[in-house]
């Protein structure tokens, strides 16, 4: 028995491995589908990977980053030739979601996101602050071949960093919670939830495609996905409503038709940042204001079951009974 389990870690290990880097690959090669031109250089609106390899590592631990790297150095090697800033920009992309796995941890971060803290630390540490390593040294190598001039460097920069931001914000979350669903929901739930996505996959292209600005549309969707079905709810709809207008801003469609290659890049960007931290911070909030709630009514039921049986019970010192003689003996004299 004990060589059985000894032998079969090793092999659970492995495979982890190989299906993180499976997964890292597949998403990088969606992300690719859809690329923004920034000062020459080519940029991805969303990088899904990022928020696939800070879910896995949340999920399972540091175990799987070789997965990561795997995935990462095929996705790079599937541009380009092998080179040294291959392996760079695969160094950057590994990096980056271990930091942010790290960060989370020593914030005590939750993988149910069901507190506030958790959302916030989701945004700060795992997106904004870790994945500054990435957009740093992927442009960094760019610089070190030649391959991009010192004056562009911040705007690829600030492009490559929020595309590997959205990646953990968007697609991180949805992973997460996917993993933990069990129960389905009720009958009644279920026609709510037909309803509400019907009527996304009516408004949001809508939104997307027209050519007056309504993408605002989206955000009572939002609130309204985040108040009945909490952050599943949220977050699928802020998937759904980034990737539609991730592709309506590469198709140069809607509200991003006349928009130069950078103002396509900042009103997308501000736009999928924007939805993600609503309907993260939303459904945070809501969702700890229930467990809140569940938790006093717990507690006065309890305090009330404590009360009748206190009030049921008669007293153990036998004191009422002998003043109610004593009284009795009174009234007879």
């Amino acid at each position: 028995m004990v060589g059985s389990q000894d032998l079969r870690a090793p092999v659970v290990v492995a495979l982890q491995v190989l299906a993180v880097a499976a997964c890292y690959y597949v998403s990088g090669r969606l992300g690719l589908l859809r690329e923004l031109v920034v000062e020459g250089s080519v940029v991805t609106p969303i990088w899904p990977p990022t928020g696939v390899s800070v879910a896995f590592l949340l999920l399972f631990g540091l175990r799987c980053w070789p997965g990561i790297a795997l995935g990462a150095f095929f996705v790079v090697l599937s541009l380009t030739s092998p080179s040294p800033s291959v392996l760079g920009v695969m160094a950057g992309n590994t990096a980056a979601p271990v930091v942010g796995y790290l960060l989370l941890r020593r914030a005590g971060f939750r993988t149910d996101l069901a507190r506030l803290r958790d959302g916030l630390a989701l945004v700060f540490l795992g997106a904004f602050t870790a994945m500054l390593i990435s957009s740093t040294v992927g442009v960094g190598m760019l610089l070190v071949t030649d391959e991009l001039e010192w004056s562009s460097f911040w705007a690829v920069w600030l492009a490559w960093w929020v595309g590997d931001a959205m990646g953990v914000l968007i697609v991180t979350p949805v992973l997460l919670l996917l993993f933990r669903v069990r129960r389905p929901l009720r009958p009644a739930r279920w026609k709510e939830a037909l309803g509400l996505t019907l009527i996304v996959c009516c408004v949001v292209p809508l939104a997307a495609y027209s050519s007056v600005s309504v993408m605002f549309l989206v955000y009572p969707l939002l609130i309204w996905a985040a108040l009945r079905f909490q952050l599943v709810g949220s977050m699928l709809c802020a998937l759904v409503a980034s990737v539609l207008a991730t592709v309506a801003a590469t198709d140069r469609a809607g509200p991003f038709e006349r928009l130069s290659q950078v103002e396509v890049m900042i009103k997308l960007q501000a736009f999928n940042g924007a939805m993600a931290l609503t309907a993260l911070i939303l459904s945070a909030v809501i969702t700890e204001q229930i467990n809140t709630r569940r938790s006093v009514e717990h507690a006065c039921q309890e305090l009330v079951e404590v009360l009748e049986h206190l009030t049921a019970g008669e007293p153990a010192d036998g004191r009422a009974p002998a003043e109610e003689g004593g009284s009795e003996r009174r009234q007879e004299e």
